[in-house]
């Protein structure tokens, strides 16, 4: 398990902020083996700051990173995967020589190397492409490349920054297959993203985080239980003023009312729906990861 208690990091400040700036402020949480983690946050929430600690390209000023119960150290990170959220190639070198490069740095040998480029490129469908340099890619290429060297080294973790921002549904789709493949495998997958529909779709745990600090974490089915649920009643061409005195909000498109309520008796609501006109829609509704989201950086 990969576990990141009571983070903290200050950067120094400058004219306009002359007692520096707090990064993270005790950021708290684990990945379990074949879990894939979800680290949501608006711009300098501290998702990358806290990746970069992970991955030791910058020190904390307090706070800790353990894998299997030690202490984070070089030798682990050797084994690690990461995706910069400043993309690391080298435009000018082919593809699949630039996969190999990678993973020879990580101490794989030259036939491990071009057999594990060899299986990323069929798998990431990048075949192709193989001899193309770098900087004649579509961005959504490059990321595929750029994931394939965070993978050749058949890495233990998995840490990516934004590794879906900008990519089209077909490159996402590719590159979320290789992860859940990685999960199956038994390795912990870290990933932020502004994408929360893809983070809900793909992740089993999720973390929010907000000016430094860990707002709300746990499973989406724990954090959606969390929350109030909406009762939602579609009803169509009804009688005028019927939801008066009802709790909740009425939205009107064209013939059909809307009404999301979240307190009243139910089958009071039921009854004056199917007495107004015809109901098309009537149950209650969990709120989406973004309306967790929203509620809970507010």
């Amino acid at each position: 398990m990969l576990e990141i208690s009571e983070l903290r990091k200050r950067f120094a400040g400058g004219p306009d902020a002359p007692g520096g700036k707090v990064a993270l402020d005790g950021i708290t949480f684990a990945v379990r083996p074949g879990e894939m983690f979800g680290f949501v946050g608006a711009n300098g929430a501290g998702k990358t700051t806290t990746m970069r600690i992970v991955m030791g390209v910058l020190q904390p000023d307090g706070g800790s990173v353990h894998w299997q119960g030690k202490a984070v150290e070089y030798a682990d990170r050797r084994r690690f995967g990461y995706m910069p959220e400043e993309r690391g190639l080298y435009q000018k070198m082919r593809v699949a020589e630039q996969i190999e490069y990678f993973g020879r740095l990580h101490g794989m040998d030259a036939a491990a190397a071009r057999k594990a480029c060899d299986d990323l490129l069929e798998r990431l469908g990048l075949t192709e492409r193989r001899g193309d340099a770098v900087e004649a890619l579509s961005l959504g290429n490059q990321q595929r490349v750029q994931l394939a060297v965070a993978l050749v080294h058949d890495p233990e973790v998995l840490v990516l920054d934004e590794p879906f921002s900008g990519l089209d549904p077909i490159a996402v789709d590719a590159l979320a297959t290789a992860l859940q493949e990685r999960c199956r495998g038994g390795v912990p997958v870290i990933f932020s993203s502004h994408q929360l529909e893809l983070v809900e779709r793909l992740c089993d745990s999720v973390g929010i985080v907000s000016a430094g600090r860990m707002v709300a974490s746990g499973t989406v089915g724990d954090l959606r239980a969390a929350e109030a649920r909406t009762l939602r009643v579609v009803v169509r061409d009804p009688l005028p003023g019927w939801a008066d005195g009802l709790p909740g909000e009425v939205t009107v498109t064209g013939d059909r009312h809307v009404l999301l309520a979240s307190e009243g008796d139910d089958q009071e609501i039921l009854r004056r729906a199917m007495k107004a006109g015809h109901v098309e829609h009537f149950g209650t509704e969990q709120p989406s990861l973004t309306e967790i989201f929203k509620e809970a950086v507010a």
